[in-house]
């Protein structure tokens, strides 16, 4: 059995509380992949921290680049305005990667941050690694908070997802959602555009299948599910014309078969899961999935475990000859395709 992972959201509950009770804290590092949720918490922050007429005079901003001990240090110092608190936001400045002078300063700076201060540091385009073995870890894990904006559960999305329907005056029942969100992933940003342009649309008052295909964009890997599903159905004249979408929507021949790879690779872990009786919740552990797995058991079940190792080597074949011998990569695609297809 794969290991169960957990994203730690114990952050994220502190800082709920702590928006809750009014109180903000002194220090928190933002980071994750949901940005939608970590741009709305920050919004509530800041309603909260920059109260009153001159809030925004209170607000200090710093990017990466512009980073330094001397400058946090005058942006913590800087008293507020008609107000309470300040707010200082340190936008994708990686603290575990400063010299060790400045590791030095910083830890005698965020040791010491003033009540008036409320210090964010905002991972956007780089990723949060924090070294746990050295003491800038421990003086942030001391005196602050990490949140990690992790994906929504399947529950708490699709009830998200309600509620925004709900708001423009739509319903959705739970099959459709599911299906928009296999559709278009699990990232909020873009379910919430992809939910603009489908109530937009939509006549009626309860969302049909026919509005989600007429206006949402779906993702790669979501496109590439239904080209395995008509190579399961011996299908090569839809595999083909899926195939002709994918061009139409500008994905190159290299794009699309890294998809279809890992497609037939996921596939192959199902069909061996089938085969020693295991299900759809050992495989989505397996590939760190969430709404396909059901999906992904049941498109395996038509296929061998032949097949499946077969395919999986063809994929990787296919991809070595479009990388070294100048063959048309369209044609070594088209080509795959049809020998999947005859052989599913």
């Amino acid at each position: 059995m794969p290991p169960k992972y957990k994203p730690d959201t114990a952050g994220f509950e502190k800082l709920k509380k702590d928006l809750s009770a009014g109180k903000p804290g002194q220090l928190y590092i933002f980071h994750g992949e949901e940005t939608y949720l970590r741009d709305y918490y920050l919004g509530r922050l800041r309603e909260l921290v920059l109260t009153g007429g001159l809030g925004e005079f209170n607000r200090h901003d710093l990017g990466g680049k512009d980073m330094s001990p001397h400058a946090l240090e005058e942006a913590v110092d800087c008293l507020p305005m008609m107000a309470e608190r300040t707010l200082v936001l340190v936008t994708d400045f990686d603290l575990f990667k400063a010299g060790e002078k400045d590791r030095e300063a910083y830890i005698r700076i965020l040791s010491g941050l003033p009540d008036y201060c409320c210090l964010v540091f905002l991972y956007d385009l780089i990723e949060y690694k924090p070294d746990a073995r050295t003491k800038l870890a421990q003086v942030v894990k001391a005196h602050g908070t990490a949140v990690n904006f992790v994906r929504q559960g399947q529950r708490e999305l699709m009830d998200w997802v309600r509620r925004h329907f709900k708001a423009q005056g739509k319903e959705i029942d739970t099959r459709l959602c599911e299906e928009l969100i296999f559709l278009c992933g699990d990232l909020m940003n873009n379910l919430q555009q992809e939910i603009g342009k489908i109530a937009a649309y939509a006549k009626g008052s309860s969302i049909t299948r026919a509005d989600i295909e007429a206006v949402a964009a779906p993702r790669l890997s979501a496109v590439v599910f239904r080209i395995a599903d008509a190579i399961g159905e011996k299908n090569y004249d839809k595999a083909a014309s899926v195939l002709g979408e994918l061009y139409q929507m500008q994905k190159s021949p290299y794009e699309i078969l890294s998809a279809l790879g890992k497609q037939m690779r996921q596939l192959y872990s199902a069909r061996l899961a089938l085969e020693h009786r295991k299900g759809a919740a050992y495989v989505a552990q397996l590939w760190g999935m969430r709404y396909p797995a059901d999906r992904l058991m049941a498109s395996a079940r038509r296929f061998s475990l032949s097949w499946c190792r077969r395919a999986v080597t063809r994929c990787a074949q296919t991809d070595l000859a479009m990388k070294s011998t100048g063959q048309d990569p369209r044609e070594l695609l088209t080509t795959l395709l049809l020998e999947l297809a005859n052989a599913g």
